[in-house]
């Protein structure tokens, strides 16, 4: 009966401790946190991990676009650089809605994408067209 009793606390340890270890290894993706995990203190830059096109194959990136960047500010103010420029302007995010509207300064269009995951480390942003931009804190 002892050795019975040992057993099933064995038992009963080891599924504790593979439950915490699935919880601590699981995926962030789909997960949408608060406003300030995008720009952090006061700024966070963002640089291009992984691009996806609409049917969801990977996209080659080249040197230029993996040397791009984008930083969020506090103050709803946004900057993307690249080797070939710069563009300024400002951004609105909708944490109900899960999306981020950017419009560059003097555009008259904005940009409209969904907001798949926002962590402190990891943004993926949806194009409505269903291409995907997954980006990584620097």
């Amino acid at each position: 009966m002892k050795t019975q009793s040992l057993t099933l606390r064995y038992l009963a340890s080891l599924l504790m401790l593979l439950a915490m270890f699935t919880t601590s290894c699981g995926s962030n993706e789909g997960k949408v946190e608060g406003v300030n995990m995008l720009y952090g203190k006061d700024s966070k830059v963002w640089k291009t991990d992984k691009e996806l096109d609409a049917s969801g194959d990977k996209v080659k990136q080249t040197d230029a676009q993996e040397d791009e960047r984008i930083t969020f500010f506090a103050n709803g103010q946004y900057n993307m650089t690249s080797p070939n420029g710069a563009t300024n302007g400002k951004y609105t995010f909708d944490q109900t809605g899960k999306t981020i509207t950017m419009t560059p300064d003097g555009g008259a269009e904005s940009n409209t994408f969904s907001v798949v995951t926002l962590t402190d480390d990891k943004l993926t942003l949806k194009a409505p067209n269903g291409a995907e931009l997954r980006l990584e804190n620097e």
